[in-house]
């Protein structure tokens, strides 16, 4: 394999980058059709429009991760159990023909990863594809590996493998309370973050008396005019992460690896670094990382859906 179309399909959009064979990013592209906008039995489509023309490139292969593996998009990829690795992952990765005008065409879907605790699943999907690159980039292959979004993963990575996640709805909480609550009248959802205040909301978080209560005192402090309408936005982050921390145990964590995004790395990375903990931030680098390190597998004979 000369080159490897790497794509990440979520649930409201996608993007996707051509690597050569040492996994250097010779272009990207994104777009708006997440697997949600993608009729049914249009995902063949989709992809040729947006990566026809790299596919028709002489030896070249993808591997797709993210929603487009699960039930709701191309073609479903049960998850892998954990404790897994690369290999566990690797050998799940499902194998699937759908180019017509392309026979020969080498296009494959990674699984997620499923953890369990006391009863209730957890789920990943894409997340596991991320982890596998930063150990990659970093040759860290034992630590914690956080991952910011609407859904935040907390890791736990031992020997190369991941042994463990809990997943906190922390980024659709801020939706829910900042544009449908009560709170959405007294502050500014699109203000820029406010270092000041989102401290203060991550400290607060910890006092004892819980999310229910202090999220009530976003509404107060406005109404009493002791916190600005464009400071309440970032008090109200930081009293949602910092109740997201307040639920690790941090004391025998010595470095945190972030990956996402700029805006919420910046958040993580100001309440860790809070309580004393050390971090290191990555962005897409880790997805592409990851998906030429599974790469190899498109060598070996994958499964077929069944």
């Amino acid at each position: 394999m000369t080159r490897l179309i790497a794509i990440d399909w979520g649930t409201s959009s996608l993007r996707g980058a051509l690597l050569d064979s040492n996994g250097k990013v010779l272009e990207e592209r994104s777009d708006a059709r997440g697997i949600l906008t993608v009729p049914t039995g249009g995902f063949p489509e989709v992809f040729e429009t947006l990566f026809g023309d790299w596919m028709r490139l002489e030896d070249t292969r993808c591997l797709i991760s993210g929603m487009a593996g699960s039930k709701q998009g191309w073609i479903e990829a049960p998850y892998c159990a954990c404790p897994a690795g690369r290999v566990e992952v690797g050998r799940k990765i499902i194998d699937i023909h759908a180019l017509a005008d392309m026979p020969g065409a080498r296009i494959a879907i990674v699984p997620g990863l499923s953890d369990e605790h006391d009863g209730v699943p957890d789920v990943m999907r894409g997340e596991e594809v991320q982890i596998f690159g930063a150990m990659s980039i970093t040759g860290q292959d034992d630590g914690v590996f956080v991952l910011p979004g609407t859904h935040n993963k907390w890791v736990t990575v031992k020997k190369g493998r991941v042994t463990g996640f809990r997943t906190y709805m922390t980024g659709e909480f801020y939706a829910l309370l900042s544009q449908h609550s009560i709170l959405s009248r007294t502050l500014d959802a699109s203000a820029p973050l406010d270092e000041a205040s989102f401290l203060e909301g991550v400290t607060r978080a910890d006092n004892g008396h819980g999310l229910l209560h202090n999220a009530f005192g976003a509404r107060t402090l406005a109404l009493f005019e002791r916190m600005p309408r464009e400071e309440l936005a970032s008090y109200l982050s930081g009293l949602l992460i910092g109740e997201e921390l307040r639920t690790q145990s941090l004391q025998a964590v010595g470095e945190v690896v972030l990956i996402g995004s700029s805006a919420l790395t910046q958040r993580y990375t100001l309440a860790l670094r809070a309580t004393g903990v050390v971090t290191r931030t990555l962005g897409a680098e880790a997805t592409w990382a990851g998906l030429h390190a599974l790469s190899g597998f498109l060598d070996t004979d994958l499964r077929t859906p069944a």
